[in-house]
């Protein structure tokens, strides 16, 4: 190899490098309420390793926002609240305001904001909610963290008593149907090592938004501990970091937040 031949292979590999470095990988986030969302994404960021530096050098990354309500006033959004049968989802709006919707009313919406976040260049997107949503149109990886919490949990709580904090009392059925599927009849005992108690004899479900009162969420943490939970599921990404410590101090118990896992596994993809 000739010495002009060594310098353009370094030219070469120097563009190679520049171009790889000029790629920011973006990701695009949908919440249920509005954009943005100050109370989360600087969380989700720590999170990912993005502000803390606790993951080392990396990428940045880019983070786009957008919310199945945006463009809606309060008055809108009222005429989205559940009606009996509904599967209820709460969340804020831009100013902080808690709001109860019916998903139904926002899955055409939240599939627009998708899209939107593709054409704008997203190389993953992920809702910023731990309900169960139905597929939903994306060109590009979709994010679920229902699915991501139930996965995680479930490899840790079988078999323990389980206690889960949802935001608000007309979600605690559906979250009964949702986190019995931990705790399966029938499973071996090695498996679950309760042999075949039932999963609702290991599950206790307490709601306390975390929206409002920050002390219903002192008050739900200490029914949990009183009752004996050997884990707690934070199951909304509105829970912050600093609730996750109320929570842990008051039970005594680990702590699983929602926001926390949904970061780690995006850390990952990104």
């Amino acid at each position: 190899m000739t010495r002009n031949d060594e310098t353009t292979e370094r030219h070469v590999d120097a563009a190679h490098e520049t171009a790889g470095a000029a790629h920011m990988r973006t990701l695009g986030t949908v919440t249920i309420g509005q954009s943005p969302r100050p109370d989360l994404i600087p969380e989700l960021r720590v999170a990912m390793g993005l502000d803390s530096g606790e993951a080392g050098p990396r990428p940045p990354i880019r983070i786009m926002e957008a919310g199945a309500l945006d463009g809606l006033i309060i008055d809108e959004v009222r005429e989205l609240a559940p009606e009996p049968g509904d599967y209820v989802l709460v969340t804020r709006m831009a100013d902080g305001t808690a709001v109860r919707i019916a998903e139904r009313h926002i899955l055409s919406r939240m599939a627009h904001q998708i899209k939107g976040l593709i054409d704008k260049g997203a190389d993953v997107v992920a809702l910023v909610c731990t309900g169960e949503f139905p597929e939903l149109p994306c060109e590009k990886l979709l994010v679920k963290p229902q699915l991501v919490l139930q996965h995680v949990v479930t490899s840790l709580a079988r078999g323990r008593r389980l206690g889960v904090l949802l935001p608000d009392q007309d979600q605690i059925e559906q979250g009964y149907v949702r986190w019995s599927q931990v705790h399966r009849d029938g499973e071996p005992a090695g498996e679950t090592g309760c042999g075949n108690t039932s999963g609702r004899e290991l599950l206790k479900i307490e709601a306390a938004s975390p929206y409002e009162d920050p002390a219903d969420i002192e008050k739900a943490a200490a029914r949990l501990r009183d009752w004996g939970a050997e884990l707690v599921v934070m199951d909304c990404i509105g829970y912050t970091m600093a609730m996750k410590e109320t929570v842990k101090s008051i039970t005594g118990a680990p702590v699983i937040l929602a926001r926390s896992i949904l970061g780690r596994v995006l850390a990952e993809l990104l």
